[in-house]
């Protein structure tokens, strides 16, 4: 191959190998979640949740970087599974406010071990781990920037 195409070469392309390992790490957490009964983009709203509740739907999209039309399939099966309740804000009753029901929290106790189990199946040291964090979350940073820049 010339040196002409040497930038469509798949081993150059820094999307090629995010895509490779997001896919293996959210392979890597479908049987652990399994036993909770969730899907990860489920498990990623109920951290969310463990971390900030309550919260409205605009805050969970920020965080996660979903759109609302992701999001609100997500809460409802998450209410349909006795996790969560969505309820009117009363500040601004165009809201939804979501917050943890009693089994939300419960599961908070049984998902402690995946973090962990995850962490040990990469083999990464602590100096890689934070390196690898700096680098993913200065992308993210970035793309947010960009974001709220375009909705002023």
């Amino acid at each position: 191959m010339s040196d002409k195409y040497e930038s469509l070469r798949l081993k150059n392309q820094l999307c090629f190998p995010l895509y490779a390992v997001s896919n293996l790490i959210t392979r890597r957490y479908k049987p652990l979640l399994d036993e909770l009964d969730l899907t990860y983009t489920q498990y990623i709203v109920m951290m969310v949740l463990w971390e900030e509740a309550p919260v409205n739907e605009k805050f969970l999209c920020e965080a996660l970087c979903l759109k609302t039309n992701t999001v609100t399939p997500l809460l409802k099966k998450l209410e349909q599974k006795g996790y969560i309740t969505r309820k009117k804000d009363s500040e601004d009753e165009r809201r939804l406010l979501i917050a943890l029901t009693e089994s939300g929290l419960e599961l908070r106790e049984k998902a402690l071990c995946v973090p962990q189990t995850i962490a040990r199946e990469f083999h990464l040291t602590q100096d890689e781990a934070a390196g690898l964090y700096s680098v993913l979350y200065k992308i993210l940073d970035e793309e947010r920037k960009k974001d709220n820049e375009n909705s002023l």
